[in-house]
């Protein structure tokens, strides 16, 4: 995707092993409506670069392009000239074929109009893009990986998709368990920096692999799965024809994402060819990692390092609270040239002063996990700090616990301040409403009765589509002031069903009976398909079940009009 002048670009990727659920699945739609929202140019886009210069129909690149085995590695040894960057060190090693290919001069038609966009990633590549070379070059891969996460996540780490992808690589949870990447309350290596590269390189590798060479096949696969791509190639391979990227019929993100990345590969090798400037990016480490043998306050490491708390989270974006983990990772990475001081400052401090602590008398109704939640910190870290074998806690005895050195809302970038930013953020057109979620409640039957999209409500409170609602849960939603006045909504209010703008919505428990299928039962309540497997969080070809529960919503005011 190009970029956060189109929008926040996250969820791109589908790290799925198999047929696991796409990454990006649901930000395809965004993507695509993002690149919509720009008209190409008249004009074509000028030939390509010498060294980027199809030598046949075939896809493949001059010979003269493609660096050899060495050309990462050699890159390194360049003059240490102040103008050659880290884009100069990049172009040595762009080594993929397509280039010509007409998919990505359409996206390169788009590039040519978003210099702006250019602008704000090469802002943002100063504090990581170094650290991608370096482990690009280490593995001796085609340079142009080291590009992937600007079209990921527009190389924000705090990027996360509606498919709960997170980080520049955007990974899912469970792709980013397989490939080692630690999550819990307080930390998440799908944000880690350097963990999330080696983890996502590790992938890529795999893939690679999988599909005997092919690095096109391979980044596809990291989009939509390799078992999307799999059998795209066997299905073209059972009718006869070719296998390669471009004659793979894949989803439309897919088919979009290889070219997005080879245009951005081809402006980074001269972009002067395509009228667009590239800041200077310099063509040395960022920040170094630097250990802390065991838990910290942020606001307290930050002050060590003598850096903004900001700053800290930017180039720390896995922990998630105010603190770093208890269990590790057990190191920070900050601003190259700063860690000596640092780490005799923080070597100056006993242990039992990087973390402030509180005495917490235990009342009557108190229990272990309500007062975890009060001090934005975990029961099993209460439990260990404690001497605690189970969760039973008496009234008038005390607990240790471990709380932040500042107000939880300085701590800006972390979980709960990013989601207080999201709910807390007026519009002069519209009423902040929270909403206590009951049970049987999903996202969408509050969307709707709330005459909202569920991206909306995702976005201001900080979740993904598929995270689970509890009862109790409480949802900051914006309504338009003109809607909450709305007399057809007020009463639809009071009688307890949702509502859309001049119409009542009612929600039917209907029970599957044997030889039932979603086809009879849309046509019996006159709803699609798609709906009901939307409503009931229903994958397409899943089979029901007699006695399987399923919500149904009907219109009833355009049932009584056709009565």
């Amino acid at each position: 995707m190009f970029g956060a002048s189109l929008g926040v670009l996250a969820g791109c990727a589908s790290v799925g092993i198999g047929d696991e659920p796409q990454q990006g699945a649901n930000s395809a739609e965004a993507s695509r409506k993002d690149l919509q929202s720009y008209h190409a140019p008249n004009t074509a886009v000028e030939e390509l670069p010498d060294h980027l210069s199809a030598n046949g129909t075939d896809g493949s690149v001059e010979p003269s392009a493609v660096p050899d085995d060495t050309s990462a590695s050699t890159a390194v040894g360049l003059p240490d000239d102040p103008s050659f960057d880290l884009w100069d060190r990049i172009r040595v090693g762009l080594a993929l074929p397509g280039y010509e290919h007409q998919r990505t001069q359409t996206a390169l038609r788009i590039l040519q109009r978003n210099q702006r966009y250019l602008d704000q990633i090469t802002e943002r590549a100063g504090r990581y893009l170094y650290q991608l070379v370096e482990a690009v070059e280490q593995r001796q891969l085609p340079m142009e990986l080291a590009l992937l996460p600007i079209v990921e996540s527009g190389l924000q780490p705090f990027a996360y998709s509606h498919a709960r992808a997170a980080g520049l690589w955007q990974f899912i949870p469970s792709t980013g368990r397989i490939y080692g990447l630690k999550q819990n309350w307080w930390y998440d290596g799908r944000r880690d920096i350097v963990e999330s590269t080696r983890a996502a390189l590790d992938y890529l590798q795999k893939l690679h692999d999988l599909f005997k060479g092919d690095w096109l096949l391979a980044i596809a696969a990291y989009n939509s799965g390799q078992g999307s791509v799999r059998r795209a190639v066997a299905s073209n391979l059972d009718r006869g024809k070719p296998a390669d990227f471009w004659s793979l019929r894949l989803p439309t993100e897919t088919r979009d994402y290889v070219p997005r990345l080879l245009a951005l590969a081809a402006v980074v090798a001269d972009p002067d060819r395509y009228s667009l400037t590239l800041r200077p990016v310099a063509n040395k480490p960022y920040f170094e990692r630097v250990t802390i043998d065991g838990q910290i306050d942020l606001a307290l490491a930050a002050e060590l390092a003598e850096i903004s708390l900001e700053e800290l989270y930017m180039l720390n974006p896995a922990f998630n609270h105010w603190a770093t983990d208890p269990d590790g990772p057990h190191h920070l990475l900050l601003p190259a040239g700063g860690t000596p001081h640092f780490s005799e400052r923080l070597a100056g401090l006993p242990a039992e002063q990087r973390v402030k602590w509180h005495r917490h008398r235990i009342r009557g109704g108190h229990t272990l996990s309500g007062i975890a939640k009060q001090y934005q910190t975990t029961v099993p870290v209460l439990r260990q700090v404690n001497n605690l074998r189970g969760s039973t806690i008496r009234a008038g005895d005390s607990l240790i616990v471990p709380v932040a050195a500042r107000s939880l809302a300085q701590y800006t970038l972390s979980a709960y301040g990013r989601r207080s930013a999201s709910r807390d953020t007026p519009s002069p057109e519209t009423t902040k409403h929270v909403y206590a979620v009951k049970k049987g409640d999903t996202l969408w039957s509050i969307a709707r009765y709330h005459s909202v999209s569920t991206r909306h409500l995702t976005k201001w409170n900080g979740i993904a589509l598929a995270d689970p609602l509890r009862p109790g849960q409480e949802l900051s939603i914006w309504i338009h002031t003109k809607e909450q006045d709305n007399p057809t909504r007020q009463l639809v209010a009071t009688t307890g069903g949702p509502s859309i703008t001049g119409k009542t919505i009612r929600r039917i428990r209907y029970v599957v009976r044997r030889g039932d299928s979603l086809w009879n039962i849309s046509r019996r309540f006159r709803v699609t398909v798609p709906s009901l497997r939307e409503w009931n969080r229903i994958t397409e070809g899943a089979p029901i079940k007699p006695g399987q529960r399923l919500d149904v919503f009907i219109d009833v005011t355009q049932q009584l009009e056709n009565t």
